[in-house]
């Protein structure tokens, strides 16, 4: 039995006596993963290491609320985006700043922080992405750097698939537009 499937991992989590053990596994097989699209979203590390910690807490207090319609990867995705989705809304309300300014704040930090890896095409590109509306940087997220199909992104952000190739079309031509500086 590989203790790292949905169904192992369900069984572990819900009984009382491996309960512990089974959220171990869950963070440990999940935390990268739902802390890169919190990062790409929120950019500067503390806040995403908040907004990942706040996710498996949520996570852990609704697994009884866990159908399995969806895996846990995708379930998990999709408090990982809203939770991101309502830090950034919160933040924007709490500081009364544009959005204009919010793009020339995440801008420095990349440039000056410490944590933010890559060569200049991706330093580049990060600039780029904090131009877009926050739910088309998502979607170009998940499909170029997580490689999620247009289906799994559906089920994750409860869009159309339609929709998301929408958004992914109109962030790409926005992308575009600013390399050739259109």
């Amino acid at each position: 039995m590989n203790p790292l499937d949905d169904t192992s991992l369900l069984k572990l989590i819900n009984t009382p006596q491996t309960r512990e053990k089974g959220y171990r596994l869950l963070i440990g097989h999940y935390q990268k993963r739902v802390y890169g699209i919190i990062r790409k979203m929120v950019i500067i590390h503390e806040d995403a290491d908040d907004i990942t910690q706040n996710t498996f807490v949520k996570a852990f207090k609704s697994i009884d609320k866990f159908k399995g319609n969806a895996s846990l990867f995708t379930w998990l995705y999709r408090i990982a985006v809203n939770e991101s989705l309502s830090f950034l809304e919160k933040k924007k309300k709490r500081n009364f700043f544009r959005l204009e300014d919010h793009e020339h704040k995440m801008i420095g930090y990349l440039d000056s922080s410490s944590h933010i890896e890559g060569d200049d095409i991706q330093l580049l590109l990060q600039k780029l992405l904090l131009k877009l509306p926050e739910k088309q940087r998502l979607v170009f997220n998940m499909k170029y750097f997580e490689n999620l199909s247009y289906a799994q992104i559906s089920e994750i952000t409860q869009t159309s698939e339609g929709a998301l190739k929408a958004s992914y079309h109109h962030a790409v031509k926005k992308i575009e537009n600013e390399i050739n500086g259109d």
